[in-house]
């Protein structure tokens, strides 16, 4: 019989809790300035110890969000199905020590209901979401995508309905356009559910949430930002400074192509990493601190196939002078 051993998190993983949480907005809510996303390396076709071995080690140094989707995978909800596992074989005694978010809006299951922002979708997905994890609530439940086909009201209300139900403790949007998104809060905010974060792609390649006002929005209303894909999916570390390494993503061509390195984004890429290593940093360590210093940023989510990633990644929790790019 395969007895797996206790897990006893750090006594220290709170030591330099002033440096590692900030204020999401106007909330009560603190979280970690790197939190820990499931989208890649925990689903089924990955190993489940190197997850184990992954979410304890941010735990024991004070990464306590989580966040996931119903769709995380591969394949579809497995990723939120290794949570539950965890939860049972690690974290279940901590469980009040989590923020925990999932989100539904993006293909979940096949016909009419199981994708976009129906009220049917949201409340149907919710409910799988809490039994794969295995948790009577998650902390924060996310739109994942606007839905212009469906009322904005609809979508909303379900929302609403939802933290009502005791199924989620707060609700956040992803990937909304600008005005879709002051509507959102003005909706929220009026029914006593205020919205707690936005979740966008905020990287040194893509500024998008800044150009568009998102970012300003989130900073004057007091909603959180939480920033994803904040590597471009691997392009803003030096893993492809010298072509395209056997085994990447891109040579998967996973959500990144080969095509995509053109000698321009090259050229540009190599010169970020010239200024990162002038500062004495890695590359992937110097876009992380440039998202953390952009205005109304609460937190940057990173993926990580391996505990050493995972560490390396955490150094830029630490102060630095202000980049400029």
């Amino acid at each position: 019989m395969d007895i797996k051993p206790h897990y006893n998190p750090a006594p220290s993983r709170y030591d330099e809790a002033q440096q590692l949480y900030r204020r999401c907005g106007r909330s009560g809510v603190l979280l970690p300035k790197i939190s820990l996303g499931f989208w890649h390396n925990f689903g089924s076709v990955d190993p489940y110890e190197r997850s184990r071995q992954i979410t304890r080690y941010a735990f024991d140094h004070g990464i306590t969000h989580f966040d996931l989707a119903n769709n995380y995978g591969p394949l579809y909800g497995t990723a939120e199905e290794t949570l539950g596992r965890l939860m049972d074989d690690d974290f279940r005694p901590f469980r009040d020590e989590l923020f925990i978010s999932t989100k539904a809006g993006y293909d979940m299951w096949p016909g009419p209901y199981g994708d976009h922002g129906s009220r049917k979708y949201l409340m149907a997905s919710i409910d799988q979401s809490l039994k794969r994890m295995h948790l009577d609530y998650v902390d924060l439940f996310y739109s994942h995508r606007f839905d212009a086909q469906t009322p904005i009201e609809e979508t909303l209300q379900a929302l609403v309905d939802i933290v009502r139900a005791g199924k989620a403790l707060y609700v956040g949007i992803s990937n909304w356009p600008l005005e879709p998104l002051r509507q959102a809060a003005a909706y929220l905010r009026q029914r006593d559910v205020p919205l707690l974060i936005y979740q966008g792609k905020l990287n040194l390649l893509n500024r998008e949430p800044m150009e568009s006002g998102i970012t300003r929005f989130c900073h004057d209303e007091g909603v959180g930002f939480i920033a994803f894909s904040p590597l471009a999916q691997g392009l803003l570390t030096d893993r492809y400074l010298n072509g395209i390494p056997e085994g990447s993503r891109m040579s998967r061509a996973h959500f990144l192509r080969p095509d995509m390195l053109t000698p321009q984004l090259l050229e540009q890429i190599s010169a970020m990493n010239g200024m990162a290593q002038q500062r004495g940093e890695t590359l992937a360590e110097m876009a992380l601190k440039w998202i953390l210093q952009q205005q109304g940023v609460t937190s940057v989510l990173v993926g990580a196939s391996s505990v050493e990633q995972l560490q390396k990644n955490l150094r830029c929790i630490a102060e630095a002078e202000q980049i400029d790019l």
